[in-house]
């Protein structure tokens, strides 16, 4: 292992913006820098001002930015140039600065399409996505791409809930079906630490219903959603688990070094727990 230079003025600067911070992209980054012994630091950010905060990214030469709930869509007029995936989503969730000029990409896409092909999931799957913003946007495209045609998305949002729902051919209802749905699918807040924390995402009733539970909420790993999930020994996809593919791709894109699947396990252990390397080795074969 390469050592990792000292702290100093040719260190590059990734960071993300959040509207709730949490530490795990930062262990995530940071370890994955010290493994491959590159010239980087991570640090996560919160702001109640967006525009001024990608000023900061181009004015100070950060390298990189990932962008999270609730800045997806907003942060795209912000920016010189969108990526052709991030574009047809409407969602950005990185940033990548190159001498001052702002590409926005979306690496959630990736990650989210990655795992559901590695949990092997039949696109004949009935599905039902609660949830319409920049995240949903993503998980719908991913379901669309690997041919999943039978699905409801679930937004009380009379704009965007039909939108994303026409978008890519799916169903749309202001509230929940009856139980039965074999894949329930999170894509709100609910379960999120220092928030609605404490709620599922879907009722008990539903997860007994279904086969496969797949929750984006990477903070905590382990929401009620899953928590339950697991206790019915249901399929799971954790949150944690697409924080950590759509993170890999974003160091790709800060740094230009993919990091090899032991290493990326190593650091999604030290980033978020076992349960999510053992899902990350699955995905990565």
């Amino acid at each position: 292992m390469t050592e990792k230079p000292p702290i100093g003025a040719a260190t590059k600067l990734c960071m993300s913006l959040s509207g709730r911070p949490g530490n795990g992209g930062s262990r995530l980054h940071n370890r994955l820098y010290e493994l491959l012994g590159l010239d980087f630091l991570y640090k996560s950010f919160g702001t109640t001002d967006l525009a001024a905060a990608i000023g900061g990214i181009r004015a100070l030469g950060i390298r990189g930015s990932a962008i999270s709930m609730p800045f997806k869509e907003a942060v795209i007029p912000l920016l010189d140039h969108i990526e052709a995936s991030a574009s047809v989503i409407e969602s950005v969730n990185t940033i990548v600065n190159d001498d001052g000029v702002l590409t926005g990409y979306n690496t959630d896409f990736i990650a989210v399409r990655d795992l559901l092909k590695a949990k092997r999931i039949d696109p004949a799957t009935p599905f039902v996505l609660r949830g319409s913003g920049g995240m949903a946007k993503a998980v719908a495209a991913a379901l669309r791409n690997l041919g999943f045609d039978h699905g409801t998305i679930i937004a009380r949002n009379v704009d965007t809930g039909p939108a994303l729902a026409r978008q890519y051919g799916y169903d749309w209802r202001a509230d929940l079906p009856e139980p039965g749905a074999p894949l329930l699918i999170n894509v709100t807040p609910l379960g999120m630490a220092g928030g609605n924390g404490a709620d599922l995402a879907f009722p008990e009733s539903y997860v007994a219903a279904a086969e496969i539970v797949f929750d984006v909420v990477a903070q905590p790993a382990e929401t009620p959603f899953i928590k339950l999930a697991r206790e019915m020994e249901k399929l799971v996809i954790s949150g944690a688990s697409v924080i950590v593919l759509q993170a890999v791709e974003q160091f790709v894109l800060y740094t230009g070094v993919r990091p090899d699947a032991d290493m990326v396990e190593e650091a999604a252990a030290f980033a978020h727990g076992a349960a999510a390397a053992a899902e990350i080795r699955a995905a990565l074969g």
